[in-house]
């Protein structure tokens, strides 16, 4: 089980979707990573060797921010965004759609109203004592 970016990748996956579990990294990025790198798309990641493994790290280290390094980044993002106070901010604070998505009807679990259905048919009525 090769180990990239902190993350160990899928070993019976082909590499180019074992790529994708680094954080980060999507199907469009993990192929031009392995392009770069010169490694086969088919390859599976448990037949990558040394080599190969150090070249993917280097083109990842070199050009793509990935893992940590991301989430902090957009940790950051988003802390800026509710300093300045900004429409975005406050819909980041109140756990709410940023993107102007209504809420009438979708995202009603984020905001804890959970509407069940109501079965059908009457109640039956309570029996003599």
């Amino acid at each position: 089980m090769p180990r990239i970016s902190g993350v160990n990748i899928p070993s019976e996956k082909r590499i180019e979707i074992a790529l994708t579990y680094v954080y980060g990294v999507g199907l469009y990025s993990s192929r031009k990573i392995l392009k770069e790198a010169g490694i086969d798309l088919s390859t599976r990641a448990k037949n990558l060797t040394a080599d190969e493994i150090g070249r993917l790290k280097k083109v990842m280290e070199k050009g793509y921010k990935v893992e940590g390094d991301l989430r902090r980044e957009i940790i950051n993002a988003v802390k800026r965004l509710k300093n300045i106070g900004s429409w975005r901010g406050s819909r980041h604070e109140k756990r709410l759609p940023v993107r102007g998505q209504r809420t009438k009807t979708n995202s009603r679990t984020v905001r804890g109203n959970k509407r069940r259905t109501v079965g059908s048919g009457r109640k039956t009525a309570p029996g003599p004592k």
